[in-house]
């Protein structure tokens, strides 16, 4: 794991509805276990690379630990089928593994099976960078996305909160006639672009800035997994390299989503 994506929870009636992955950090309050799908979620995102690297080092045969790999990975899904329940986060667990397994398969070396993480991490991580170093944070975009939905009432609120935003003019006279042309167009104007909400909070200097830093945070945990893990990799240290994965991962990533979340939350008013 290691994108910024996200599957949504269940809904209970009457409660907010569980927000898990990305979403967390929309919520009110933060939940670890939510955030990374509950003890089942976290065993399905750790499980089928755990289990190529203990296969890989206890029998040193690529085929065995592919094979024990995609298993796993392929039964959580299927599992998950039956009991027709989301299968979003279990199927990116299996692409992820598919992707590993074919790379690995196609070169013969167990390390390869780590190195379209690597390739992610990366690209993640200078798309991320640049988006900060232009002020145009990403996480920014993605809050807010999440936030407003897209839904046309919310994106109107976003827009209408934001500084500079002004309100119909004062002292108006709202039975004076107008043409019908004059009022439609009028009309028009009043919707709001699809692009408000997400483009809104950038005239909002301390919003900028929350998530300026956010995006920070993001660009830290890529490049700390590219610094641990890359020279593992041409170094051939399948053992290491898996342990690393492990480690630098589910972990990881919700730490950095908690601390999102500490940053981006909005400040309570009285």
């Amino acid at each position: 794991m290691g994108s910024m994506t996200d599957t949504p929870g269940p809904e209970s009636a009457g409660s907010e509805t569980t927000r898990t992955g990305v979403r967390a950090v929309t919520a009110d309050s933060f939940s670890l276990a939510d955030a990374v799908g509950g003890v089942r979620g976290l065993a399905e995102s750790v499980a089928p690379g755990l289990v190529f690297v203990v296969a890989y080092v206890t029998t040193r045969d690529l085929m065995i630990s592919i094979v024990a790999s995609a298993g796993v990975a392929v039964l959580a899904t299927v599992v998950r089928l039956l009991q027709r329940t989301p299968v979003t986060q279990a199927v990116g667990g299996l692409l992820g593994i598919v992707v590993g397994v074919i790379w690995a398969w196609t070169s013969g070396e167990a390390e390869d099976f780590y190195l379209p993480g690597l390739w992610t991490n990366a690209i993640y991580g200078v798309v991320l960078l640049v988006t900060v170093l232009i002020r145009w944070p990403a996480v920014g975009f993605v809050v807010e996305a999440l936030r407003t939905g897209w839904s046309p009432d919310a994106l109107k609120t976003e827009a209408s909160d934001a500084p500079g935003a002004t309100g119909p003019a004062s002292g108006s006279d709202d039975d004076a006639p107008r043409d019908d042309a004059a009022g439609d167009d009028a009309a028009d104007d009043d919707q709001p672009s699809p692009f408000a909400g997400l483009t809104a909070w950038r005239d909002d200097p301390a919003k900028v800035r929350r998530y300026s830093i956010a995006t920070w945070l993001w660009v830290g945990m890529f490049a700390l997994r590219l610094a641990v893990k890359v020279p593992l990799y041409f170094a051939g240290d399948v053992a290491w390299l898996g342990t690393f994965h492990l480690v630098l991962g589910v972990p990881l990533w919700a730490l950095v989503l908690f601390l999102t979340w500490v940053v981006v939350r909005a400040p309570r008013t009285a």
